[in-house]
């Protein structure tokens, strides 16, 4: 473990190789588990927003159990997660000719219809945050189901996961905290 600010994180988010791959996995993080992605109470109003905005494209199903259960699930006590079809499938998955899935709400970001990207945790993913007596732990979720193809490709391409997180990282803590957990990062892989 290593401490940036009042964030601890895990070493192998400094060492391991990651650059995703989605191509490959087809988006297997938005479509694989038993729950969906984790979102802070700030979140909500915006991807009830997205839900509004984007509920044409989404598929009729994850519209019916919108409908029926809310955007959101969960509550202040265990935590707030965005719904998902039968347990899995995230309610904004858009599905492409290949059958790979993309996130609707990044979709309508990157085509410039919307001003939010989505949520930390998703655009954080393989990392998993925690808070925990005012700090926050980053772990590296390692789910070789979900994983393997990100991690083979990190290896094929040199691109180290704290790398790949560059954008997500920076948008949680900031530039000024990027650039000290580089630094970190770069003095682990200097020990290994």
């Amino acid at each position: 473990m290593f401490r940036v600010d009042d964030v601890i994180l895990s070493e192998d988010i400094a060492t391991s190789k990651f650059a995703c791959n989605i191509t490959l996995c087809k988006g297997a993080c938005c479509v694989v588990g038993d729950a969906g992605a984790p979102v802070s109470k700030d979140e909500i109003p915006i991807l009830r927003k997205a839900y509004r905005k984007l509920k044409d494209r989404l598929a009729p199903k994850a519209v019916e159990i919108v409908e029926k259960e809310g955007v959101i699930k969960g509550d202040s006590e265990s935590g707030h997660e965005i719904n998902c079809v039968d347990n899995q499938e995230c309610i904004f998955v858009q599905k492409d000719k290949n059958g790979v899935a993309t996130c609707a709400i990044q979709n309508a970001y990157y085509n410039g219809e919307f001003n939010w990207e989505k949520p930390i945790s998703c655009h954080l993913y393989p990392v998993r945050l925690k808070k925990i007596s005012g700090l926050e732990f980053a772990n590296f979720e390692y789910i070789p189901d979900l994983c393997s193809d990100g991690c083979d490709n990190g290896e094929k391409t040199g691109t180290y996961l704290s790398e790949f997180l560059e954008t997500a990282l920076t948008r949680r803590y900031g530039n000024k905290w990027f650039d000290e957990f580089t630094e970190s990062c770069n003095e682990i892989r200097e020990q290994v």
